[in-house]
C-alpha cells in the first residue's frame, strides 16, 4: 500500500521530534504539559462548541445513549483533562531510571529506561483520550501520532491544535503532538503500515477496531482490552456489599471497557442474592440476560444465549449465571474472559486467595468494583489505555510503559579474550 504524501510529512515530522524529545530534560516537558493544561481551560468554549457539533451528529445517526455520554464534553470534563495533566507533570520521569553494576573484569553496565519513539494510536469516541495520549507520550519522551474516530472529529481537531500549539510555545519541538484528520479506514490503514517513522501502535477501543489494527498493522502493537469482565458472588460473600460493588461495576459507567458484563452467582445464595441485585438492576433500567436458573428465579430476566457470555455490552446490558461452585466459576471465566479485570466477592479467605492465584487477567479483585482498572485511580495519573496482552506491558499503561531498555557500558580497553 503507497503512504499518501500528506502522512509521509507526519511521520517525518514525528521522526524529528521524537529525537529531540528524547533528550528533553523534565523541566522542559513540564513546562510544556503545564501550558497544555492551562491551554485547555483556557479555550474551553471552543472546546464545547467543536464538541456539540459532534454530539449533535452522532444524536441524528442514531448512537447509543452510552456512546454519546462517552463523546460528550462538559466544563468539568475539560477542568478533568487539565487537571489530569497536571497530575502526569508531578509523576516521576521514567526516562533515565534504572540499574548500575560493575562486573568482575571491571566493565561497568547501565540498564537506563528511554523513549520508544513515535507512538501512533488509533482510538474511538472518547475526546479525552486525545489529550491523556498526548500528554503521557510527551512526559516520557516520544512523539505521538493521534488518530481518533469520525464521531469526535470536531473535538479532536480543536483539542490536538489547542495543546499542540501550546506545548511549542513552551518550546516543546514541531510534531510532538500530530492529530490525523482524515477518519477514513484507509488512511488508518496507512498509518499501520509506518513502520520507517512509526515504533509502536496502540489501538484503544471496542474489539472489532483492536482487531482490525491486529491483523493489519505491519507497524508493532501493543493490544489494549475489550473488557468482558466477570463478577463471581461467593457462597460466603456479604449480599449488601456484593449489591453494591456489583451495581457500581455495571452502572457507574457502562460505556467503558472496566465495566462489568457479566455476573456469577453461587447457587447457595442464588435465592437470596438474585432478587436483591435484580430489583436494583431492575430499577435502574438494566436488561438481565440470564441462564435457566436465573431466569427462574427473576421472571423479568431475558435468555442468555451463548455469544452473550463473550460479549462486551458497552451499555445498560449485563449476563447472569448461576454456577455450582467456584470451580465452575473459574472454568467459565477462564472461557471467556478477554483478561481485563475480574472480582470476587467473598469474606473467605481461602477462596479469595485461589480466585486471585487462579484468575488469568491484568487485574484481579476481592470486594472492590472493577471500575478501579483505571490509570488514575491506581495513582499513574492517566492511561493510553488497559493492556491486555503480556508482552512488554500489561494493566494500566502509564509513563513506564511508554519507554523501553537500553544498555551503556563503560569500558577501558575491555576485549573479549
Amino acid at each position: 500500500m503507497e503512504i499518501c504524501k500528506e502522512f509521509l510529512l507526519i511521520g517525518e515530522k514525528a521522526k524529528k521530534a521524537a529525537r529531540q524529545l528524547a533528550f528533553a530534560s523534565t523541566e522542559a516537558k513540564n513546562r510544556s504539559l503545564l501550558a497544555m493544561a492551562q491551554a485547555l481551560v483556557d479555550n474551553q468554549a471552543e472546546i464545547l462548541k467543536a464538541n456539540a457539533i459532534d454530539v449533535q451528529r452522532a444524536e441524528e445517526k442514531g448512537l447509543r445513549k452510552s456512546l454519546i455520554n462517552r463523546l460528550r464534553l462538559t466544563s468539568n470534563a475539560i477542568l478533568e483533562m487539565s487537571n489530569a495533566i497536571r497530575e502526569v507533570v508531578n509523576l516521576p520521569d521514567p526516562v533515565g531510571s534504572g540499574e548500575f553494576w560493575t562486573r568482575p573484569n571491571g566493565l561497568k553496565i547501565q540498564k537506563t529506561r528511554v523513549p520508544l519513539g513515535v507512538v501512533a494510536m488509533i482510538y474511538e469516541a472518547r475526546p479525552n483520550v486525545t489529550v491523556d495520549a498526548a500528554a503521557l507520550c510527551l512526559k516520557s519522551g516520544n512523539a505521538c501520532i493521534l488518530r481518533g474516530g469520525s464521531e469526535a472529529i470536531e473535538s479532536n481537531i480543536v483539542l490536538a491544535r489547542i495543546i499542540s500549539e501550546a506545548a511549542e510555545r513552551s518550546g516543546s519541538p514541531a510534531g510532538s503532538i500530530q492529530l490525523v484528520e482524515l477518519t477514513d479506514r484507509e488512511y488508518a490503514l496507512q498509518l499501520m503500515r509506518m513502520n520507517k517513522y512509526i515504533d509502536v501502535i496502540i489501538p484503544r477501543g471496542g474489539a472489532g477496531l483492536i482487531q482490525a489494527v491486529i491483523e493489519n498493522s505491519t507497524v508493532p502493537v501493543i493490544e489494549t482490552g475489550t473488557g468482558v469482565c466477570h463478577a463471581f458472588v461467593d457462597k460466603d460473600a456479604d449480599l449488601a456489599k456484593a449489591v453494591e460493588i456489583v451495581f457500581n461495576a455495571k452502572t457507574q459507567k457502562p460505556g467503558v471497557c472496566n465495566a462489568l458484563e457479566t455476573l456469577l452467582v453461587h447457587q447457595d445464595i442464588a435465592q437470596e442474592y438474585l432478587p436483591l441485585i435484580g430489583k436494583k438492576f431492575k430499577d435502574y433500567g438494566v436488561e438481565i440476560r440470564g441462564c435457566a436458573k436465573v431466569q427462574s428465579i427473576l421472571e423479568y430476566a431475558f435468555p442468555a444465549e451463548e455469544d452473550d457470555w463473550a460479549t462486551e455490552y458497552l451499555d445498560l446490558i449485563i449476563s447472569v449465571k448461576v454456577v455450582s461452585d467456584l470451580d465452575e466459576a473459574l472454568d467459565h471465566i477462564y472461557r471467556y474472559s478477554t483478561k481485563h479485570s475480574e472480582v470476587i466477592i467473598t469474606e473467605n479467605y481461602t477462596t479469595a486467595q485461589r480466585f486471585l492465584n487462579e484468575v488469568d487477567a491484568a487485574a484481579v479483585y476481592v470486594n472492590a468494583s472493577t471500575r478501579f482498572t483505571d490509570g488514575g485511580r491506581f495513582g499513574y495519573g492517566a492511561e493510553i489505555g488497559i493492556s491486555t496482552q503480556k508482552l512488554h506491558a500489561r494493566g494500566p499503561m502509564a509513563l513506564p510503559e511508554l519507554t523501553t531498555i537500553k544498555y551503556i557500558i563503560y569500558g577501558e580497553n575491555h576485549i573479549v579474550t
